[in-house]
């Protein structure tokens, strides 16, 4: 063995020797029982972050670990295509170039996204092997394969044909800076100031940040019961308005809360959700008023044409000439929704999506819970699945977006001639057309271009189209005979990789998913639990009748050393490449796991990954030691076995702290309370075994087999932690056959 402990040496050497010996095979093996872990997909739009890594610790940890107790074991690994995340990355880079999305139809943009995902997906899984993960490449999975959209589209077509698939028109949120529509899973609100506005509505004050929709309200509500204004209820009441005297009628519902202002509020259906929910109890008629552009349409009168913003403050100031506005409060705090990507404001919008019904199929997802046939750990993060499907509306599946599974809906633009659509031509086609790098956009209803165009001019060249609610459609993967144009919306990310499990196991009928389903563990980050975890297990159960996985562990984020969220702009980013340079796999890894204390956020551990690189230099010393001793003495039982030798009291000591420490570190890891395993191996190596121990057996060398089968019994338990020095450290001392460590037999207890 090298003096020193040189991790560059060592890591691609173990790796490539793993490789070859084909121990990360999943192998379906009637005699052993299976246990299976699904990667959680790391986007395929950047590199691997802090998050990826603490992830692939924890994993391969386990997957190690049941390997090496004899279960056969599956790894898949894959990549998801991230659609909103990834073309907006891709514009990003387009936007460097001076071009942007519009340039292209809608074909030649996602080939070109496909190509910038290709790099991406090399680098990544570069970096999965370079953590030491112990992963089953022959089974690789993308969202985007074959297989993976003939899952998808298969359920899609499934639930259609079940009712369970609706198109229609529903408020949505809606991102006028990203052009397409955002789950619920995917806002967040964040506090503002804004001023809170008290108008006058007829007889009765109301209190609003956004005068600016007034055009849309269709009612006034109060609470049931609000004694103040019991008289009004049900009643119409003549309001002096902007664009006219109007009468609107007062509704009574107990979503209304009687403390806010003064407890009259508008209700605008087309552009509140709880006023929209509140419009369907009682019959209110939806009346929008601000377009996809994000400004006021012709329902407001003179005020059409204007942003939010701009309206505002010409509404506001209007009001005031009018004396409708009675007072101002400047400082009013609330919530309002932004979108999880960029913090960009979210408008509650009125459009044509795709939905699926989820009030049957989120049942079963709900009661595994409560009949412990889906564990969540940490416990304490249960809660927030249990809101979040309690709580779930119908879930908008349709993004306006062009990377993704296109969702396969057909029109025929015979039958539906008042479909817009958005299509790109070359610019010598339609000389003196408003040119944009040498192409022209053309948009309009398509039994009106039909009359200029070509169906094949408009096919080819299509960038978008938005199809009403009544529109006749047919769904099926291929495309029909005639003149149909594809539904240019593609399916929610998460509807896609919610069927993760079933893309990479075959579903219905491989062997594959006969033996591996359902898989053991899901190990993901907490903030995923809504917009992943849960539809991971509705369409366990939709499809199966069963969970896909029987436990969910959910570990914290990565934040950066000063505590803060990691941020480009706070200059604060941790690569994890850099620390597996400088201080090796192992190291990293291990700090990450002691790190993450029961699914608690947690501080970039840069202490913790330099103490356990000096870990590794520790126990290559004393690896050098034994080594050494093996070398001198001739006598040395080279089987190692523990009765070779006398045993003395400071053996019996050391055997039953040995005995403990196995019962420790099983119990734990079955509770996936990782850093307590690891941080038992670690007292129990330097201090007893290095500090305590070590120093007997130099003077007692009978003792020497007991040191070896001890020391090589704490590189198993130590090996799912740190693979690659405990790897090297055996393939130079152990005499096991010569079975390397990775499928070595798990430590058993020698007393119960």
């Amino acid at each position: 063995m090298d003096k020193k402990y040189d991790h560059k040496k060592i890591e691609d050497k173990i790796y490539k020797m793993w490789e070859e010996g084909d121990y990360f095979r999943g192998k379906i093996d009637p005699k052993k029982k299976p246990y299976t872990i699904l990667l959680p997909l790391p986007n395929a739009s950047g590199k691997m972050h802090t998050g990826n890594a603490v992830m692939i610790a924890i994993q391969d940890l386990l997957i190690r670990w049941k390997r090496m107790q004899g279960y056969s074991t599956l790894w898949v690994p894959g990549t998801d295509h991230a659609g909103f995340e990834t073309q907006t990355t891709f514009e990003k880079k387009l936007k460097k170039e001076g071009k942007s999305r519009f340039d292209f139809d809608r074909n030649t943009l996602y080939k070109n996204i496909w190509d910038f995902v290709q790099e991406n997906k090399k680098m990544i899984e570069q970096q999965i092997k370079d953590m030491g993960a112990s992963i089953d490449w022959s089974r690789y999975c993308f969202t985007l394969d074959d297989k993976s959209l003939n899952t998808v589209m298969t359920t899609f077509e499934k639930m259609y044909k079940e009712g369970l698939v609706y198109k229609g028109d529903y408020v949505v949120n809606y991102s006028f800076k990203w052009g397409t529509t955002f789950s619920d899973a995917e806002i967040q609100y964040k506090k503002q100031i804004d001023p809170l506005y008290y108008m006058k509505y007829g007889p009765l004050t109301l209190a609003t940040v956004r005068p600016e929709t007034k055009f849309g309200d269709t009612a006034i509500a109060v609470h049931l019961g609000d004694k103040r204004y019991q008289k009004y209820i049900g009643k119409e009441i003549e309001v002096e308005g902007l664009l006219g005297k109007f009468k609107i009628k007062v509704i009574g519902d107990n979503y209304v809360d009687p403390e806010f202002g003064t407890g009259v509020v508008k209700v605008t259906p087309a552009h509140d959700k709880n006023d929209f929910e509140a419009g369907r109890r009682h019959n209110l008629e939806i009346k929008p008023i601000i377009g996809l552009d994000g400004k006021l349409n012709d329902n407001c009168g003179k005020y059409a044409g204007f942003s939010i913003k701009e309206a505002r403050k010409i509404v506001v100031e209007d009001l005031k000439k009018a004396g409708l506005i009675k007072k101002i409060d400047e400082k009013y705090e609330h919530l309002v929704p932004v979108d999880y990507r960029s913090g960009d404001y979210i408008e509650n919008l009125v459009l044509p999506n795709w939905f699926i019904k989820v009030e049957d199929i989120k049942k079963p997802a709900l009661e595994a819970i409560d009949n412990g046939q889906l564990n969540i750990y940490p416990k304490w993060r249960e809660i927030t699945y249990r809101r979040w499907m309690e709580n779930m509306h119908d879930w908008a599946i349709s993004r306006q977006i062009t990377w993704g599974i296109r969702i396969p809906v057909w029109y025929d633009v015979s039958k539906n001639p008042s479909m817009a659509v958005t299509f790109v031509i070359d610019s010598i086609t339609s000389p003196g057309a408003g040119l944009q790098n040498d192409k022209v956009i053309v948009s309009g209803m398509v039994g009106e271009l039909l009359g200029k165009y070509s169906f094949e001019q408009i096919e080819s060249g299509l960038q978008s189209l938005i199809a009403g609610k009544d529109s006749e459609f047919v769904v099926q993967k291929d495309k029909p005979e005639g003149t149909f144009l594809q539904e240019t919306d593609t399916f929610d990310t998460w509807f896609g990789s919610g069927q993760w499990p079933f893309m990479t196991l075959g579903y219905p009928d491989s062997e594959d998913f006969k033996y591996f389903y359902p898989t053991d563990v899901l190990e993901t980050g907490w903030e995923i639990v809504t917009r992943w975890v849960s539809r991971m297990v509705m369409f366990g159960y939709y499809l199966t009748g069963k969970s896909p996985f029987r436990d969910v562990y959910l570990h914290g984020h990565v934040r950066a050393l000063d505590g803060r969220k990691m941020s480009k702009s706070l200059g604060n980013v941790i690569n994890p490449e850099d620390f597996m340079e400088e201080f090796g796999v192992d190291a990293l890894r291990m700090g990450l796991i002691a790190g993450t204390a029961n699914g608690k956020d947690f501080n970039f551990p840069r202490d913790k990954i330099i103490g356990y690189r000096n870990f590794a230099n520790k126990i290559w010393n004393m690896a050098r030691w034994l080594e050494m001793m093996i070398e001198k003495l001739p006598f040395f039982d080279s089987a190692g076995a523990r009765h070779a030798w006398p045993v003395q009291e400071e053996d019996k000591e050391i055997l039953a702290g040995l005995d403990s420490l196995i019962k420790v570190v099983n119990g734990n890891l079955e509770k996936y309370r990782f850093a307590d395993a690891g941080e038992a191996i670690y007292q129990f190596m330097w201090h007893e075994l290095a500090d305590k121990y070590l120093e007997y057996v130099k003077n007692n060398s009978n003792s020497i087999n007991n040191f070896k089968y001890i020391f090589t019994t704490c590189l198993k338990l130590l090996h799912p932690f740190m693979p690659f020095v405990t790897e090297e450290i055996w393939q130079n001392i152990s005499t096991e056959n010569d079975t390397p460590l990775i499928i070595s037999n798990w430590p058993k207890r020698k007393s119960p």
